[in-house]
């Protein structure tokens, strides 16, 4: 078995990353006496009280099972309480394997502590639930199109409908007093509205969910909802100020260490603070979001810290958060705020420029000279003007193929690969008739 703390030192003190730091394996490691922490999408953290496991989040849907029998291999006693460090599927969907356990042993259901606002994410999730399983479909299908990272969905509901809801609500604190522990809850804004970390005082131990995630936050996510990333970086601020000497991720590892843990929640916050000076700088000196876009920048010093690789989310889609959240939806070009459609104006670019296909041969010539930036303008161009070519799709197929290979983080890969299969689609269609 891994020794985790062993190898999340060395990966921070020499900055040398050469294991996977994320690991779904449903496998349980002991962090510290009485303290477990399972790998999995997302992990359980589970502390034995004496009185029951205290567990920090669920994981997911396909792998709560193997969660709950990874914590009951390793102390078989009752759940006594979950805390769910936000409401996403990821952390909430593996509950019905924990109520399940409880009914099967005639034990009471586990306390749930959450923020008050998770039950409005629920409720969100259900009104809007198949946009929520095609996005996340599309998130998670960039690095393999069967990849089954017990995110949320069983194929016709996000979150299962026997999901654990929240029976102790909070607003901005909370205090769970469990044998001769203290749990403090702290809400803060970051990734989601509902989130919370919470500090356990008397054993120095922080469970941090998803303000630490072995990545760059996830702070822009550009099909989720809004994103809070200064109040994301205060919060990890407020931590830094407990001197935790262990802290409990909610996806990576665990880090010990009051000295090493400051660095890795200064370094994030810092990379979301300049990133944040620096958009509502340019706002406020009437930049354009596509200014923005191409001019705010986190130093090359800080994303390739091991905890700050653009891997899952990147800078350019929290500028875009940013942007979002104080100057709302239009980007500032004129034309934008009330737009032709799509393929009105491709049609007319093709007209002008000799056809859809010297639009599409064109994108080939610029992708093959690396601006793949530019060719997927092109031919989105040339495809919106001939939705029904196959040949056109076929090239559009290859380049977002190509943008897809090209990029370093998973939500990129997943939106290029899509557009890459929706033009496989066509082709598929247009020469088997």
């Amino acid at each position: 078995m891994t020794d985790l703390l062993a190898l999340s030192t060395r990966i921070i003190d020499e900055s040398i990353l050469n294991e996977p730091t994320n690991r779904v394996t449903n496998e349980l490691s002991e962090i510290a006496p009485d303290l477990a922490m399972v790998e999995s999408f997302s992990h359980c953290v589970a502390w034995d009280s004496g009185d029951g496991l205290v567990c920090f989040d669920t994981s997911g849907v396909n792998t709560g099972s193997a969660v709950v029998s990874a914590l009951q291999s390793w102390r078989p006693t009752r759940f006594h309480s979950l805390v769910y460090t936000h409401g996403h599927a990821d952390h909430v969907g593996g509950s019905p394997a924990f109520g399940a356990h409880a009914q099967d042993h005639r034990q009471p259901l586990p306390h749930v502590v959450g923020h008050e606002n998770i039950a409005n994410r629920f409720a969100r999730y259900r009104q809007t639930n198949d946009w929520n399983l095609a996005i996340n479909h599309r998130q998670f299908g960039g690095i393999s199109q069967d990849a089954k990272l017990g995110v949320g969905g069983t194929g016709t509901t996000f979150i299962p409908h026997d999901t654990l809801e929240v029976t102790q609500t909070f607003s901005a604190q909370h205090t769970l007093q469990i044998a001769n522990d203290t749990i403090e809850l702290n809400h803060a804004r970051g990734e989601t509205d509902d989130h919370l970390w919470a500090w356990m005082p008397e054993r120095k131990w922080l469970a941090s969910g998803d303000f630490v995630i072995w990545n760059f936050p996830n702070a822009g996510n550009p099909q989720k909802v809004q994103r809070y990333p200064i109040e994301w970086a205060a919060a990890l601020r407020d931590m830094i100020t407990r001197q935790p000497e262990l802290l409990l991720p909610a996806h990576g590892l665990p880090v010990e260490g009051k000295e090493r843990i400051a660095l890795v929640l200064g370094n994030i916050a810092t990379a979301l603070e300049s990133l944040s000076t620096q958009v509502l700088s340019l706002m406020n000196a009437g930049a354009t979001l596509n200014t923005i876009i191409h001019t705010a920048k986190v130093s090359d010093d800080l994303v390739s810290k091991p905890y700050l690789r653009p891997f899952y989310d990147e800078p350019e889609f929290v500028v875009h958060n940013l942007w979002r959240q104080f100057g709302g939806w239009w980007d500032g070009a004129a034309s934008r705020l009330k737009p032709s459609p799509d393929d009105v104006v491709a049609r007319e670019l093709a007209d002008l420029s000799g056809g859809a296909l010297v639009l599409a041969t064109r994108a080939q010539t610029v992708a093959a000279g690396g601006d793949l930036r530019l060719a997927c303008h092109l031919v989105d161009f040339a495809g919106w003007a001939a939705p029904d070519d196959a040949t056109i799709h076929a090239i559009r197929a290859d380049i977002y193929k190509q943008r897809r290979d090209s990029e370093l983080s998973l939500m990129s890969k997943g939106i290029f690969m899509s557009a890459s299969r929706e033009s496989r689609a066509v082709v598929k269609q247009f020469t088997t008739q």
